[in-house]
């Protein structure tokens, strides 16, 4: 049974599809466990989770980043206070009901996203971006490190027009400032947000030492840890 992403939280229709309503404008990583990680993170790993006897009525917000494979870019961002929940999925191509294989292959369009619900209290949407944009290469179009495809473009998909204003302003000024020549991230409305299978849900969290995990996210980390010690989650 499928979960969909949206307010209400639970379990509705078998459908992973989200629609934000926002006008429009094979895989080298190996096999992937299906089993479900029941204990304590591993060392440096916070998952993102509600802290205790938060009000659910509480007003939150959602932001969809795509920056290389889903597991890196939800591994960053599950470490940033007020990152509430942090979903995998798929999103700016044009297949319905699109299949890891099928977005891996190339033929639906869709780049891997996560879709970050958080609290704009603890944290603001810039604070987002400056993670996005540290821990991952927007200069290298369709490519991040050893995956290749339209599938790891870097992409930020905007829900409101606040969102694309700072995704451009913050873009703007990045190379105004010299630090990142040529970027090549788009800039685009969410339309549908795909929820991925369940074993990509947390990969990290369930499977720290899958080759490729320890090759290309604890770089990741370090670096966040680096740039934004300030934005890290201290449970």
């Amino acid at each position: 049974m499928w979960e969909p992403v949206g307010a209400a939280g639970g379990p509705q229709a078998p459908d992973r599809r989200v629609s934000t309503g926002v006008a429009p404008g094979g895989c080298p990583r190996g096999s992937r466990p299906v089993g479900v990680h029941k204990g304590p993170p591993p060392p440096g790993v916070h998952r993102a989770k509600p802290p205790a006897g938060q009000d659910p009525g509480m007003p939150r917000e959602t932001a969809t980043f795509g920056g290389g494979c889903f597991w890196c870019v939800e591994a960053t961002f599950e470490r940033v206070r007020g990152v509430e929940s942090v979903v995998s999925g798929y999103a700016g191509g044009h297949a319905e009901d699109p299949t890891y294989e099928a977005v891996c292959a190339g033929t639906t369009g869709h780049a891997e996203v996560v879709r970050v619900t958080y609290d704009p209290d603890e944290i603001d949407y810039e604070d987002l971006l400056a993670v996005f944009f540290t821990t991952h290469d927007p200069t290298t179009k369709d490519r991040q490190g050893p995956d290749v495809g339209s599938q790891y473009r870097s992409i930020v998909l905007y829900e409101t027009e606040a969102q694309r204003e700072a995704a451009e302003a913050y873009i703007a000024d990045l190379e105004a400032a010299g630090e990142y020549e040529g970027v090549v991230t788009e800039v685009e409305p969410l339309e549908t947000f795909w929820r991925a299978e369940e074993p990509h849900q947390d990969y990290y969290e369930k499977n720290p030492n899958q080759p490729y995990c320890m090759a290309q996210i604890p770089p990741k980390l370090e670096k966040l840890e680096a740039r934004h010690e300030d934005k890290l989650r201290r449970d």
